[in-house]
This record gives C-alpha cells, sequence and structure tokens, in this order.
C-alpha cells in the first residue's frame, strides 16, 4: 500500500506485480511474484485496490487467457492511506511555538493595510494576502493549541534520564523565554494592524468572497448570491478569529495573552521538575517508591510472622490508650498508654460513633480530668530535651573552622544534631569536592563545609558507635552571631 500511495504522488496511475516487486521496501527477503499477486488478489477483494486486466503484453493466445491485472488505488484505499498519513504525522508533530508565523503575520497586515488604502485594491492580491495570512495563521494557531494542550506531558520529565534533563533545561527555557519576548514584542504591532484594518476590512472579504465565487458550480442567480453570501460569511468568521486571538474582547481574554501565560507557567514547572530529579539523586525517595521497597519486603518474608514482625515496625502499631471512647473511663483505673492491645482490657465502641463517626452522650457531661500532672511532666521533659538540645549547640556552633577529626568524643544528643547538620549540607552539594554553604532547616544556623584531601579520614567517637568518613572542614554558626558580623 505504501508503494502504491507513493505511485499516486508521482502521478502513475497503475502498477503491475512485477513493478511491485522491484519498487517496494520490504522487511526482509523479496517475495516471489506469486506471493505478490496473491496479496495484491486479497486487497482488490478487500476494496483497498482496483484490478483490471492487463492486455499490453499479450503475445499469445495462453497469456490471453492467464490472469494478468493492473492494480491501482481504488476511492477508499486512497483514504485510508491519507487518513493513515495524517494521523503518523500527526503523532510525530512536536508541539512548536513559530515566531517565524508572527512575522509573517504582521507582513501580510501590512500588505492588506497598504491594499485597503488603494482606491481600486487589485482582487488578485487581496485573495493571495488573505489566503496566505489565514494559511500561517492556520499553522500558529494549531501549535499553539498542541503545545497548550500537551504541555503539562512534555514537562513529565521525572521520568526521562536526569543527564539529558539536565542538558534540555537551558535550552528548553532559553527557547521559551525568546517565544515569549517575541510575543510580547509582536503582539502589540499586530493587534494595532487589527484595529487600523477593522473598519477597512469588509470590501477586502468581499472581494476575496468574489473571486472564489468563480470556482462555485454553475446554477441559477439566487444560487450563485447564495455561494456568495457563505464565502463572505466565511471570511468574517476567520478574520474575527484572528482578532480575538490578538486582542481582548471584553469578557474573552486574547488567546495571546493566555498562550504567554501558559508558557511561563511551563518555566517553573520545568525547574520543578529538575528540582524533583536533584531531590531523587541526593538519595531521598518519595512515598510511592517507600511503599513499593515495603511491598518487595513483604514479598520476600518466609512465614506470616515475619510478615507481621515487619507490619508492626513499619506501620508503628502502638497503643493509643490516651483516647477516651467513653465516659465512663474517667472512673475506671486508667490503663497506660504503653500497655499493648492484647493485653489490655477492651472497649466497647457504639454503633453511632462507628456509623457517623460521633457520639453525644445522654445525660450530664463528664466530669473534666484534671491533667495538671502530667501537663507538669511533660513540660519537665520539654524543658530537659530543650537544655540537652542547647548543649549540643553550644558544642558544635563555635564559629570557628574546625575539622571533623577533631570534634573528639561527642554525646548522643550532639551526635544527632551534627548528623542533622552534615546531612543538609550534603544535599545541597552538587559533586563531593564542592565547597557548601548553607543554613539549617530551622534557619538558626550558618553551615559552611570544605572536603579536604580525597584519601583523608575523620573519626568521630559516640555512644552509638564510631562514625567514619572523608574529613572535611566544618564551620557551624549561629545566624544571628553572622548578621552581627556582618
Amino acid at each position: 500500500m505504501d508503494t502504491f500511495a507513493a505511485a499516486k504522488r508521482q502521478f502513475r496511475l497503475q502498477l503491475r506485480p512485477d513493478e511491485v516487486q522491484i519498487e517496494a521496501r520490504w522487511p526482509g527477503a523479496t517475495p516471489s511474484l506469486d506471493d505478490i499477486q496473491h496479496a495484491l488478489s486479497q486487497l482488490a477483494d478487500w476494496g483497498n485496490l482496483q484490478a483490471h486486466p492487463d492486455t499490453a503484453r499479450v503475445s499469445s493466445v495462453e497469456d490471453f487467457y492467464r490472469a494478468r491485472f493492473l492494480y491501482r488505488l481504488s476511492l477508499g484505499g486512497e483514504a485510508v492511506e491519507a487518513g493513515l498519513a495524517v494521523f503518523a504525522r500527526t503523532l510525530a508533530r512536536q508541539s512548536e511555538l513559530q515566531t517565524v508565523a508572527l512575522e509573517d503575520i504582521l507582513t501580510q497586515l501590512n500588505a492588506l493595510l497598504a491594499l485597503a488604502a488603494e482606491a481600486a485594491p487589485d482582487q488578485a492580491k487581496v485573495h493571495t494576502a488573505l489566503r496566505d495570512l489565514v494559511r500561517v495563521f492556520d499553522g500558529l494557531a494549531d501549535n499553539a493549541q498542541a503545545f497548550m494542550a500537551s504541555v503539562a506531558r512534555t514537562i513529565e520529565l521525572q521520568q526521562a534520564d536526569v543527564q539529558a534533563v539536565i542538558a534540555f533545561k537551558q535550552r528548553l527555557i532559553d527557547y521559551l523565554q525568546r517565544f515569549v519576548s517575541d510575543l510580547v514584542g509582536r503582539s502589540g504591532a499586530i493587534a494595532g494592524r487589527l484595529i487600523e484594518l477593522d473598519d477597512r476590512i469588509e470590501p477586502l472579504l468581499l472581494l476575496a468572497a468574489q473571486r472564489e465565487r468563480r470556482d462555485a458550480a454553475p446554477g441559477e442567480e439566487p444560487e450563485q448570491q447564495a455561494a456568495l453570501a457563505e464565502r463572505v460569511a466565511v471570511w468574517r468568521e476567520r478574520w474575527r478569529g484572528l482578532s480575538r486571538w490578538f486582542i481582548s474582547d471584553g469578557h474573552i481574554q486574547a488567546q495571546s495573552e493566555l498562550l504567554r501565560a501558559k508558557v511561563r507557567a511551563a518555566i517553573p514547572q520545568l525547574l520543578a521538575a529538575v528540582a524533583s530529579l536533584n531531590e531523587r539523586r541526593s538519595g531521598r525517595s518519595d512515598r510511592s517508591a517507600d511503599f513499593r521497597l515495603l511491598a518487595r519486603w513483604f514479598a520476600d518474608t518466609n512465614d506470616d510472622a515475619e510478615a507481621h514482625r515487619l507490619w508492626r515496625a513499619s506501620f508503628a502499631l502502638n497503643p493509643a490508650r490516651h483516647f477516651s471512647l467513653q465516659a465512663d473511663t474517667a472512673t475506671s483505673d486508667p490503663v497506660p498508654a504503653s500497655t499493648a492491645w492484647a493485653d489490655a482490657p477492651p472497649v466497647r465502641v457504639h454503633p453511632r460513633l462507628r456509623e457517623q463517626g460521633e457520639m453525644t452522650p445522654r445525660g450530664a457531661a463528664p466530669h473534666v480530668r484534671a491533667r495538671d500532672t502530667e501537663r507538669a511532666m511533660l513540660a519537665a521533659r520539654v524543658s530537659a530535651e530543650r537544655a540537652q538540645i542547647d548543649a549540643a549547640r553550644a558544642i558544635l556552633t563555635t564559629g570557628q573552622a574546625a575539622r571533623l577529626s577533631e570534634l573528639g568524643t561527642l554525646d548522643a544528643q550532639a551526635f544527632r544534631l551534627f548528623l542533622n547538620l552534615l546531612g543538609e549540607a550534603l544535599v545541597v552539594q552538587s559533586r563531593p569536592d564542592a565547597e557548601v554553604s548553607c543554613q539549617s532547616a530551622d534557619g538558626l544556623l550558618q553551615i559552611r563545609l570544605v572536603p579536604l584531601e580525597a584519601g583523608s579520614t575523620a573519626s568521630i567517637q559516640t555512644s552509638f558507635g564510631t562514625f567514619t568518613g572523608r574529613d572535611h572542614m566544618l564551620t557551624i554558626t549561629a545566624t544571628g552571631d553572622a548578621h552581627g558580623r556582618a
């Protein structure tokens, strides 16, 4: 069928089986003439081809009675091939932002403005200018519509190769910025030309419609007038669409402004996609990746006991006895929150609570249980933890550069703070030998990390064991102190 479509484009009316054998592109070995004849006969039965007896090569009575046919595309086969070609071309088409089309539109509008200023404009020139204007504008509008519809799919770069995305990022941003600047610069000029032509475009549209009416089928005078009115209405609709594309019409925003906003929104989306890639490269994972990894762990368990143990460790099925469901729990013996569900007495849940998610107890309101002791205990615990954190910060936040190998021994709280700050600095680091300067997540500390020689080693003694890694020069400064010295 591709061979017959190519012959149609070359203005060849029909082909013989041997010509198909020579001109077709076969993926493997070239089939025999009998196989090709059988395939062509099948296509003719399906209606893709038309078969006609081939009498040009008859040299004997046997040749006359032998089945020889010439094949050509039928109307249905030609329509199918044209549809498949458009389908493949549409799928392969990339969304382009045509800055050249804006320049061509402005050129054609200037030509129409010059023709409108003439006393007797040339009909052929007017029709040619309007036809070229509509053709260029159709291409711009189709590509813009495809871009606006597929920009979200285009920014789906999280699934692409990391290096390819980073290398493509700057070129795409420059491409979008160049189109936006050209759209802003030329939209005003195009809108101005459209406003100037608005009062003088009607005679030009009538000239173009009159020229097209010459191709209409012959008929009575009313039919000719109806054909002329139909063509004038078509040209008016095209002109109105062109005007609304660049000029806002009260309640309807101009399509050029919508396109510009869409292009500008694509740049932050691209930057967010690149940031997501950088986070994934730094070792962070999203929740879906965690659940997929957890599913693989469940699949690797040997028995139900291991699966239940993994479940408890993953989802932290801890007791929640501090949550009161019944009014009489205040008078009953309290159950510690550390009590396991299997060891604790059962809690009866009212059916109304199960169905509606709320339950209003009958009778008087329950007495409010005093929580002063628990609050005091929590306040003391928070104060102790705050004191430990302040002590750990006092150890690390010296404002002086120090080697990691010189930190010596750290207690548990200081070591946790050190690991958190080190992790925040390493996330920002682009390569192992790069110097890093960043703030902590709470914004209270300024961290500066300078890698030392590749073969250097630092060891830090903690209550958890020995932490070993490449030696760095670490400087941790309180943010207020840094601003004070500045």
